[in-house]
Parts: structure tokens; C-alpha cells; sequence
């Protein structure tokens, strides 16, 4: 085999399809033969993103064939400081990704391999009149302490110095260029060969050998109360988002003119959930992610603008069991685009043009953060049952796992804290470790299974409360069903934990008085739902409220207030908290005003007035409370790779028709005319030597062929001789029509 070509068009079906779904943007679009999937596999872009999914062993093998090229097993064994057999593990994988081939001397790099590589492992490049072997330990021996300091400062890198052009050290840098040890670049700076940097490092690449995992620093922990843990999480993540749908389906808020949702609305959430704002965000962003949550632009409605209002999939959501709720919620954080620590930020990578970054608006996708998210919970997941890392061990891990990409995310927006503290609220993990629900669910188990792993953790619902004199009650637990919805409507959370402390009020029994309910069924109601019995002071609260509400009646005037209280109406008339209604008496019983009477009610119910609405004929409206829903939109798909199996052997029976086609000698089968393998093959051209056969467009619009030898492709230009002349000519890039090699 010659190149990388030839390695590729000896392997077997199957060992492609295994490449293609290795790095599946070698298949989109599809090559039509081996020299297309060539010239894409050998693109510098393409290269990169394989990089970036190598972890630190590969790389340190892919410096060390980069080095040792053409390199055998024992030889990048040495390099690593390995055994033999994990070296050709490393370089087997390496080939497998076609990073490398096999060629009859060893193991060669892809062409383009070294030059996004860089520097392998802080090493200068070869120098040409440096000693080799015994002569090379010789030279060194030879030297004296400060010539020896100024090589050890050298050793592992950078191998390039700065030097005065007077003193001791000008000298010694003096006396090793002489011996062959240090190359001169000009006369102030000075390079260390390869050759003399291996020799010191004593033939390793690296201080450290990274063919294996780092330990990592944890605590071990029991896998079932992790899972016991995750369990409990999943039961207040569960309540958390059914509170946001009765919150929001009650009294949604506006969607900002840009988007989002304003910063009083998320402060007002957080505090009803008596969360931290940032959790308030973060849960936003997960139900929406959900289909939960969506837009409601009146279209249906009478609202004036547009509000942030549950979805119709929310209430199908209410009806699930606890672990498929939860399952939902965790499978839309797991995928979404979102960074809800952006929430609040000033100008960064979400917020274009600057300003604050609101929740739920489109300054929040930030793509790296899914990344970042899943590559930390599955290098947790390549841990044992029920291990809680360290911050720092789970961060060094990372950098083994994905060297290049943690270096270039780095610790923006909190890093691996912003994902520990966000896999706690999605209980995904418990106590610090992935919990078993989490680990099906980060290993590509499908929803169903997280969700029936998760069911038996999440501790059940109660069906009953605990009612106190202090007008309060305790739910020893979830609240669901019947019982939720009584105290939803009859009661405001005092306090949220192992046991929610409900509060009784005037508002919160008036609450229920307006949406047409008895005080007898009220009493009745919670009767039913304690342990305890009603307590007399609840009882008096309920019947005191029940006695004085509906004695004020509004109707349309545009509106009217009727009592048969005429000191009620005195005291309405004379308050100067209602003095933009603009009463005026027309009865002893009667007040009149130029307000819409739906103005008129929610003013006199915010004062506490207690008023119902009264129809044409005298009689009471009492109308249920209103629940705001939408249609769900689903977002587009997140598709990290769209190459499956299937998909892989499709496109090798592509090009292995491609490649038969071309063998047979028609015309132009042989020929490429994508930009990309075009460009790939003319430098592969240039790089070996070889001739080709191009089109070429002049002014006109003509195509001529010629036969090119390329010396250079720089800058959009190919520098070539042309059939057997000598004389270079210039063509343009963009004008080359097709390109084939010369068989």
C-alpha cells in the first residue's frame, strides 16, 4: 500500500461501515468511491473532530506514530512507556478511525494528521547534522553543568530558547550548536532537535504515562441509597413543574418584546416555588424543553399580547405515573440546547448583542453546554455503582476522556459545577453519584427504561393531610389527585420540604368561594381529606368568610355595585383606593361606574371586598377558574450524528460501485468534481509527486484538459508543470472542473 487510499480500498466491508459510524461526517454527503471518502477524511475539519473524540492515550499514540513514522508497535510501545500489546491496541484504533495506515514499512499518519498535531508532545523538529547513537550519548556526556542546565530547560518543551548574544550562556549555546546538539534559528534564538530532546527524555514522549485512566479521588457510597436519593429528587422535581403549570395556567405571564420571560416573573416563580432564581430558570428551561411550556400569541384569545402559558402535552403529562414524568423532564435536559446558567449573564456566546439574558428566550442556546453536560455524566457513568467524584477528580478524568475539547470549554459558565448541581435538580444523580435511572438514561437506554427504573424510587403519593388549629396543614408527603387540588384552591404554601406546611387565609377561602364552592362543601371537603378533623378556628374562618362574601354585587353599567348593606356601600364609596372607579350614588343600595365591570371586580377583589358577579336576571355568575393552554410545539430534533448502521452500509455499497465503475475504464469514472476531493487530491498530488489530469475553465467558459504535476497548493493557487515541460505554471483552484489521478 502506498497511501491511506490503498489502505482503505483493502479494507472489508464491514471495517468501513465501522469508520463511517465512527465519524459519521465522512458520509454526509455520501463519497462516491474511496478516493472521495480519501480526500474527506484527510480534510483538516474533519481531522479536528475526530481529535476532539480521542482521549488522552489515543492522542499520545498518534504523537508518538507522528514521531516514529513509519512506526512499528515496539516502537511507539517505547515512546509511551508501554507494554507492547497496549501500543497496538492504541494504533489499532488509530487506523481503524483512518488517522493512520499501514504501510510496508510501518504505521504512517494521515497526511494532514502532523500539521494539526502540531509540535508532538513539545518537540522541535528533526535536526540534520545532530549525532545519531552512541555518538549522540557521547556528546552529551561530554558536556559541562551549564551547557547540561540549559539543555534540561529545553528537554520537555517548548524546544525553542532565547539567548543573549554575550555571557556564559551565549557560550555554552555556542559550544552545543557546534557539537550538533542545538540548531541556531538566527543569533538570539537557539532549537533543540528531536533527536537530542528523545535522548534526554530518555526515548518517552511524555513525563507521565497516560495509557490508562487517572484514578479518581471519590467517595463510595451504597448504590440504593443513591437511587433512594435520586428517588426523593424526582418526587420535588415532579411537584416543582406541576406547581409551574398551575402557576402559569392561572395567571401566565407576557413574553417579553424579545423574547423570554422577564426578570419579576422568574423572581415571582422562584419565589412561590421557594427555590433559588437560578433552579427557577433552570426549570424553565427544562419544561420548555419538555413541550410543557410554549407561547400562546392570543390567536384563539381575547389576551392582549402574547404569554408564556402551559401546553395541551402538559395535561397528558399530569396523567402520567411519577417516573415517567420525571423521565420526560430528565430526557429534555439531557438533550436540550440550552444553558440556563446564562440566565442573568451580561453579553457572552448566548446573548448577541449584549444586555442581560433572560430565561426561556433564544439567547440561551448555547450548543457546548449539551457537550459539556454529557460528557461529564458519562465519564461518571464509566464509573462503578454508586462513586461520588471529587470535583477535581471528575475534572481530571474529563481531561483524559476528552483532552482537546476540555481544554477548549474549559471551565466557561461553571463547567463541571453548573452540570453536577443541574444532574441534582434533574435527579440524574443522588448524593454526588449517577443513580441507576440516570445511568440507563446517559448510556442510551431508551426513556421507558429510566422511567420503569425510576417508578419504584419515587416515594408515593399521600391522599390525606394533617389540619391544625394554627390554620394551618401538613401534607406528610406529595400531594396528588383530588387532595392536591382541594389544597391548591383553598390554601397557599407556607413551606416547602419532607413535610409541606399549607396556610389558610381569606384569600385563599374567598379563592375557592368565588369559583362557586360552599362553605359546607369546603368544610366537607377537607373533613375529608384529614386525619384530623377540621379544627374550630378553621371552621369559624371558613363560615366568617362565606358570611360577608357576595354581599357587594357587580353587574354592567358599565358596571353597577348593588348591596343591601347601605353602610357597606358608604365605606366602598368614601375608600380612596377605589377612587378610579369614579362611583356615583344613583340608590341607597346601589353605586354605579364608568369601569368595565371586569375592572371593577378584580379592584374591589384585590381590597378585599369580596364581591360576585350578578347576572341580567339578579342571579349569581359564579364561573370556574380559567386554565390557560396552548398547542404543544415540539423543537427541532437535536441529532448529534444521523449515521447508523444501515445508513453506513448503504453508502460502502455507494462506493464500492464507485470504485467498480472506475476499474472498468469509462469515461470519467475515475474523474472528481467535488470542490473538497478536488482540492484533496491535487494536494496529495503535490505532497507524492504524482501526475493528474484536471479540467480546466478559462475566461470563456472552456474546459481544456492537461496533465499536471502540482509542486505546491497555497492560497487558491497550484504551481505545476504541465505534460512533460519543466516550467511551472500558475493555475487556479476555483477554476479546476475535475481532477483524476493517472493510473
Amino acid at each position: 500500500m502506498r497511501s491511506l487510499a490503498d489502505d482503505l480500498r483493502g479494507r472489508t466491508d464491514a471495517e468501513l461501515t465501522a469508520l463511517l459510524q465512527a465519524r459519521p461526517d465522512l458520509a454526509r454527503p455520501a463519497p462516491g468511491d474511496v478516493t472521495s471518502l480519501t480526500a474527506r477524511a484527510t480534510t483538516r475539519a474533519s481531522i479536528q473532530r475526530a481529535l476532539d473524540g480521542l482521549d488522552l492515550a489515543h492522542l499520545q499514540a498518534l504523537e508518538a506514530v507522528v514521531v516514529a513514522a513509519p512506526a512499528s508497535a515496539g516502537e511507539v510501545a517505547g515512546l509511551l512507556a508501554c507494554d507492547v500489546a497496549r501500543a497496538e491496541e492504541l494504533t489499532g484504533r488509530l487506523r481503524e478511525l483512518a488517522l493512520c495506515w499501514r504501510s510496508p514499512e510501518g504505521l504512517r499518519p494521515a497526511r494532514p494528521v502532523a500539521e494539526v498535531v502540531g509540535d508532538p508532545a513539545g518537540l522541535g523538529p528533526p535536526g540534520a547534522d545532530v549525532p545519531q547513537g552512541s555518538a549522540l550519548e557521547q556528546a552529551l556526556a561530554a558536556q559541562d553543568a551549564r551547557a547540561r542546565s540549559l539543555l534540561d530547560a529545553l528537554t520537555w518543551g517548548p524546544p525553542f530558547g532565547a539567548l543573549g548574544r554575550t555571557g556564559p550562556m551565549a557560550a555554552a549555546a555556542a559550544g552545543l550548536v557546534d557539537a550538533g546538539l542545538l540548531v541556531r534559528l538566527d543569533e538570539d534564538h537557539v532549537q533543540l532537535p528531536r533527536q537530542v530532546a528523545l535522548a534526554l527524555r530518555g526515548g518517552r514522549l511524555h513525563r507521565s504515562t497516560a495509557t490508562a485512566p487517572p484514578e479518581v479521588e471519590h467517595s463510595a457510597l451504597d448504590p440504593d441509597v443513591v437511587d433512594a436519593a435520586a428517588g426523593g429528587r424526582a418526587a420535588d422535581l415532579v411537584v416543582l413543574v406541576t406547581e409551574l403549570v398551575d402557576l402559569w395556567g392561572a395567571r401566565p405571564p407576557r413574553v417579553l418584546r424579545a423574547g423570554g420571560v422577564a426578570v419579576r416573573d422568574l423572581t415571582r416563580l422562584a419565589a412561590h416555588l421557594e427555590i433559588d432564581p437560578d433552579q427557577a430558570a433552570w426549570l424553565l428551561e427544562t419544561a420548555h424543553a419538555a413541550g410543557l411550556l410554549a407561547v400562546d400569541d392570543g390567536g384563539r384569545t381575547t389576551e392582549p399580547s402574547a404569554t408564556w402559558v402551559p401546553t395541551t402535552l402538559a395535561d397528558e403529562w399530569l396523567e402520567d405515573e411519577p417516573g415517567a414524568r420525571w423521565a420526560a423532564l430528565a430526557q429534555a435536559w439531557w438533550t436540550m440546547p440550552a444553558a440556563p446558567s446564562l440566565v442573568g449573564a451580561g453579553p457572552g456566546p448566548g446573548s448577541g448583542a449584549g444586555g442581560r439574558v433572560n430565561a426561556l428566550s433564544t439567547h440561551t442556546s448555547y450548543p457546548l453546554a449539551r457537550v459539556r453536560r454529557q460528557d461529564t455524566l458519562r465519564a461518571m457513568a464509566a464509573l462503578p455503582p454508586g462513586t461520588a467524584p471529587t470535583e477535581d477528580g471528575l475534572e481530571g478524568l474529563l481531561r483524559w476522556r476528552h483532552p482537546l475539547r476540555t481544554t477548549r470549554l474549559g471551565g466557561e459558565h461553571g463547567g463541571t459545577v453548573v452540570v453536577l448541581r443541574e444532574a441534582e435538580w434533574a435527579a440524574v444523580t443522588g448524593r454526588g453519584a449517577l443513580a441507576g435511572p440516570g445511568r440507563r438514561l446517559v448510556t442510551a437506554g431508551t426513556v421507558e427504561e429510566a422511567a420503569g427504573l425510576m417508578e419504584p424510587l419515587v416515594p408515593p403519593a399521600v391522599d390525606h393531610v394533617l389540619l391544625q388549629a394554627d390554620l394551618t396543614a401538613i401534607a406528610p408527603g406529595r400531594l396528588d389527585g383530588p387532595v392536591r387540588t382541594l389544597m391548591h384552591l383553598v390554601s397557599d404554601v407556607e413551606s416547602r420540604g419532607g413535610a409541606t406546611v399549607h396556610r389558610f387565609g381569606e384569600a385563599s377561602v374567598r379563592r375557592a368561594l368565588d369559583a362557586g364552592w360552599s362553605a359546607d362543601r369546603v368544610l366537607a371537603d377537607l373533613a375529608a381529606a384529614s386525619r384530623t378533623g377540621v379544627p374550630q378556628p378553621l371552621d369559624y374562618l371558613v363560615r366568617d368568610v362565606a358570611r360577608r362574601h357576595g354581599q357587594a354585587r357587580v353587574g354592567s353599567c358599565a358596571a353597577y355595585l348593588r348591596s343591601d348593606d347601605p353602610a357597606l356601600l358608604d365605606r366602598v364609596e368614601h375608600d380612596r383606593a377605589l377612587g378610579l372607579l369614579q362611583w356615583r350614588r344613583v340608590a341607597p343600595t346601589v353605586l354605579v361606574s364608568p369601569v368595565p365591570a371586569s375592572t371593577v371586580l378584580d379592584v374591589l377583589r384585590d381590597e378585599q371586598y369580596g364581591p360576585v358577579v350578578e347576572g341580567g336576571d339578579g342571579g349569581l355568575e359564579l364561573g370556574a377558574p380559567r386554565w390557560h393552554r396552548t398547542t404543544a410545539r415540539p423543537g427541532a430534533p437535536v441529532r448529534v450524528s444521523s449515521v447508523d448502521e444501515v445508513v453506513a452500509r448503504q453508502v460502502v455499497a455507494l462506493m464500492r460501485r464507485g470504485e467498480g465503475a472506475r476499474a472498468s475504464g469509462l469515461d470519467d469514472a475515475g474523474a472528481h468534481t467535488d470542490p473538497l476531493v478536488v482540492s484533496a487530491v491535487l494536494r496529495e498530488a503535490a505532497a507524492t509527486g504524482e501526475a493528474v489530469w484536471i479540467g480546466y475553465a478559462d475566461e470563456v467558459g472552456g474546459v481544456a484538459t492537461y496533465l499536471l504535476r502540482p509542486e505546491s497548493v497555497v492560497g487558491g493557487r497550484i504551481s505545476a508543470t504541465v505534460g512533460d515541460g519543466n516550467a511551472l505554471r500558475t493555475f487556479l483552484l476555483h477554476r479546476v472542473t475535475r481532477v483524476r489521478t493517472v493510473d
